[in-house]
């Protein structure tokens, strides 16, 4: 629900504008809104969890998304639709990493644990593209509203089955504290770089706002990492991300969430607007790439990575990634589906299969668990980021090649514009490519060998887990 709300919008967008008389510059907003308050406030939900239990964030969260999902669906002005994303965005980062906890204290045998992985991976992987399948499905067939009002029905199942199923663990020893000036250091941080990033899609990088952004994000972020080494109750004890096991989990959530916006961006701009491809017609162009995620993602969890370990299974996944892309790179006007398009598609969605889940279970392995949600929300954190990251820069790298190509071939005739198009998303595809080959060396070179590494948690439940992705990693010693 969560990951689907950040496509599913942008479909019905034209006709939420053409509804509600919204103008172009102000469109972005309705994206912006959800992406600034979901990015900024995830390490706080990730905490929240932590401190007033599981269960109940859970059900607050889904709550709240479902109310604020039903606001959007109702608005009736531009002002009200802003808002009610916005609030999406707030509960969606109390849900979001506080799903991930649930699994990480939840399933500490190591073969449930590994299924469990696999699922949600795979879903966080295919959420975005099935958010475009159901936002065409539901634009052209209902009424763009529907985009919002589908997360109630989704968000009361969730509910019954939190109550029926998720268990509330009764809370050992003295409550620890909300960081608070930790949590308005990260926030103004992580707000700065969405909204920096954002603002570099839409004015450009030579908007002084963007980088005014950017350099108080990076100050904000230096403040909070000083003040983690003094404060009390860290809200996210360093020890948490210098672990080398993690560091390369998060760092290849981050370059799959940058380049993965390459591919539903702007293939989805390449099959609608180059192949005249309807939005529903889109959606279903994606769809054996889901399959391909899904089954990666089984195979991966229960057969690969247990035996191989993020060391090998992430960098095949990049690498999987790079060759997909570069692949892609040779679309043109004159393309076929089946040969041109399909083939890479269900390569990315192999990849990502490979890559997501290895990298989720490695992202929380290990942490104790009084710091499993916070653990959790750095996972959605960097592929909030990566995303935000991935959009500017593609964005910019596409409207310059465009740009270039148009002036090298002038007249701006219809054919020459069109040709002008997709040589600027083949050019997005070479540096989405250069992003995953970067990931593949990285983590190579980051991920622990098997057996390095000592497990220190003082949490059984999170120790039994250890065995099941990298018996080498370094788990956190208990604060």
């Amino acid at each position: 629900m969560v990951v689907l709300d950040s496509t599913v919008v942008n479909i019905a967008l034209p006709a939420a504008q053409a509804d509600l008389g919204f103008s172009d510059g102000d469109r972005q907003w309705i994206v912006t809104a959800y992406s600034l308050a979901f990015g900024s406030l995830l390490l706080l939900g990730g905490r929240l969890s932590d401190l007033i239990g599981r269960k109940r964030t859970f059900i607050i969260g889904l709550i709240g998304f479902a109310l604020a999902s039903a606001l959007g669906g109702a608005a009736d002005s531009f002002g009200l639709l802003v808002a009610a994303r916005a609030l999406q965005g707030v509960f969606g980062a109390l849900l979001a990493p506080t799903a991930l906890a649930v699994l990480t204290t939840t399933f500490t045998i190591p073969k449930e644990r590994a299924r469990a992985f696999g699922v949600f991976g795979a879903i966080a992987g295919a959420g975005g593209a099935i958010g475009l399948l159901l936002g065409g499905f539901l634009t052209e067939n209902f009424d763009w509203r529907w985009n919002l009002y589908i997360n109630v029905f989704i968000a009361v199942i969730a509910v019954i089955g939190a109550v029926v199923f998720v268990t509330q663990v009764p809370r050992t020893g003295p409550r620890p504290k909300l960081d608070i000036p930790g949590t308005i250091f990260v926030s103004a941080a992580l707000f700065g770089l969405v909204y920096g990033f954002s603002n570099a899609e839409s004015d450009g990088w030579d908007s002084p706002l963007t980088w005014g952004m950017l350099a108080g994000a990076a100050v904000f972020l230096v403040i909070f990492v000083l003040w983690q080494r003094r404060a009390k109750h860290p809200l996210l004890p360093l020890s948490i991300v210098l672990d080398r096991n993690r560091a390369a989990a998060y760092i290849a959530v981050l370059i799959a969430g940058a380049g993965m916006f390459g591919i539903f961006l702007f293939v989805t701009y390449f099959l609608q607007a180059s192949l005249g491809f309807s939005p529903m017609q889109t959606g279903l162009a994606f769809l054996p790439m889901i399959a391909m995620l899904v089954l990666a993602a089984q195979l991966g969890t229960n057969i690969f990575v247990p035996r191989f370990g993020p060391k090998i299974m992430v960098p095949f996944g990049m690498t999987l990634s790079t060759i997909g892309m570069i692949y892609l790179t040779h679309l043109n006007l004159d393309s076929v589906y089946v040969i041109d398009i399909l083939p890479p598609l269900m390569i990315l969605g192999f990849a990502m299969g490979s890559t997501m889940p290895a990298a989720m279970q490695t992202a929380t392995l290990g942490v104790d668990r009084e710091f499993a949600g916070v653990a959790s929300a750095m996972v959605n954190t960097s592929q909030q980021v990566g995303g935000s990251i991935g959009v500017a820069l593609l964005n910019t790298i596409a409207a310059t090649a465009a740009t270039n190509f148009i002036a090298d071939n002038a007249p701006a005739t219809p054919g020459v514009l069109a040709e002008a198009a997709v040589h600027s998303y083949s050019q997005v595809y070479w540096w989405a490519a250069s992003f995953f080959a970067f990931g593949a060396i990285l983590t190579g070179l980051l991920f622990r060998r098997r057996g390095h590494g000592l497990s220190l948690s003082h949490d059984p439940a999170t120790a039994s887990a250890a065995p099941v992705v990298a018996t080498d990693a370094v788990p956190v010693v208990a604060h």
